[in-house]
């Protein structure tokens, strides 16, 4: 619609090589004139999605330049303005004091007005586009990589065939499970031997310890009871029955003296046991000749003789009985014999020093520590006799 105004007119301007000195022959054609213009504004603002603004392009609305399109704005609004009207004749259509503006132009007709500038103002308002910065852009946040394209035939991540495949990986090899079986059969023997070795090295002492005091309790209780027999031969005592209590001075040492060798109801008890049974009969401590033989443990079950090792020539061993206090002075040693010599019990022992028949006290146990492979002899010569009712012996006392 906008081929209706020729290139070129901006405003009121006359056409090209067409100049008019004065205003129109009549008022008619002036009215005429100014309708036209009207009908052109009315057909401008008819919407047409061609003459849609570019983006950014500013523009310039129709009240913002009032003087470039007011019917009697520029050069020539004296030409078109109506001479005054004479006497008698008609009056003007149009006033000075109130001149007839145009309608104002929408965006449409702007845009489409625009499309029609000289091409150094359309380069000027790309240029303003150009110059204007365009609006941020937000990296794209990365996803994760692509993985490669499956396979034909290869199923999926995540589906039947891969949990069954996961489930079989997960399963322990038999070799795993033999390995780990052995390692906790390992682990268990371990505490099973800590505490067996815990038991042996200190719970039989403490049970040790206590039966042995409580036997050595009873008999002197007994001995302190009147009508109690006198002394008695070996064969007149029970097996496992206490009958005397040995003092070792130099270790501490305070054990009841039981009849027999027997593991179970005597040396494991904590006492210490005499060779009284066939065929290693030994004499008793009253008795006028003969070797009083004992055996004790050197570990576990209370230990009496633990360190009989370290007695010196000269050190006290005191027998208590019932009514006598027998005193053996330590002789000589043997550290290590075989368990089959049993001539270290005979009433000469072989091996003591001693030439001839006496009253001797012979002590075995076992050595090296922990074993029972070989035998250590500590052997004795009595000293003195001391009746009780004399009080205790100067080895006890002191």
């Amino acid at each position: 619609m906008t081929a209706l105004r020729p290139e070129g007119v901006r405003g009121g301007d006359p056409p090209a090589g067409r100049h008019r000195a004065g205003p129109p022959a009549d008022a008619g054609a002036y009215v005429e004139q100014a309708e036209q213009q009207a009908f052109e504004a009315a057909v401008g603002r008819l919407a047409d999605p061609l003459s849609d603004p570019l983006p950014g392009q500013e523009q310039v609305r129709e009240e913002e330049r009032p003087e470039a399109y007011a019917p009697y704005a520029g050069p020539y609004a004296e030409a078109y303005r109506p001479a005054a009207p004479g006497p008698g004749s008609a009056p003007e259509p149009f006033s000075r004091s109130a001149p007839v503006s145009a309608p104002a132009l929408d965006d449409e007709t702007m845009a489409l007005r625009q499309a029609h500038l000289p091409a150094d103002e359309t380069m000027a308002l790309r240029r303003v586009e150009a110059a204007r910065p365009a609006p941020r852009e937000e990296p794209p946040t990365p996803g994760p990589a692509p993985g490669p394209a499956p396979e034909a035939g290869v199923p999926r991540p995540g589906g039947r065939a891969a949990r069954r495949r996961a489930q079989r990986a997960s399963r322990e090899s038999p070799m795993v499970v033999a390995s780990r079986v052995l390692g906790e059969l390992f682990i268990t023997l371990g505490v099973v031997m800590l505490l067996f070795v815990s038991y042996q090295l200190w719970w039989t002492n403490v049970i040790a310890d206590r039966q042995a005091g409580d036997e050595a309790k009873k008999l002197e209780q007994r001995w302190g009871e009147k009508g109690d027999e006198e002394n008695r031969d070996p064969g007149a005592f029970s097996a496992g029955e206490g009958f005397a209590i040995m003092h070792i001075p130099k270790l501490d040492v305070k054990v009841p003296v039981a009849e027999g060798v027997d593991e179970d109801g005597v040396l494991d008890r904590g006492m210490v046991g005499h060779y009284g049974d066939d065929p290693l009969k030994t004499a008793m401590p009253w008795d006028e000749k003969g070797n009083f033989a004992v055996a004790g443990h050197r570990n576990t079950h209370g230990e009496p003789f633990r360190y009989i090792n370290k007695l010196d020539p000269g050190d006290p061993i005191v027998v208590e009985t019932k009514d006598t206090y027998y005193v053996y002075e330590m002789a000589n040693r043997l550290d290590s014999t075989l368990p089959s010599n049993v001539s270290v019990i005979d009433p000469v022992p072989e091996g003591s020093g001693f030439t001839g028949p006496g009253r001797y006290i012979t002590l075995t146990t076992c050595t090296p520590e922990f074993t029972s492979k070989y035998r250590m002899i500590v052997w004795g010569k009595l000293a003195e006799e001391r009746p009780r009712s004399e009080g205790k012996p100067d080895a006890l006392v002191r």
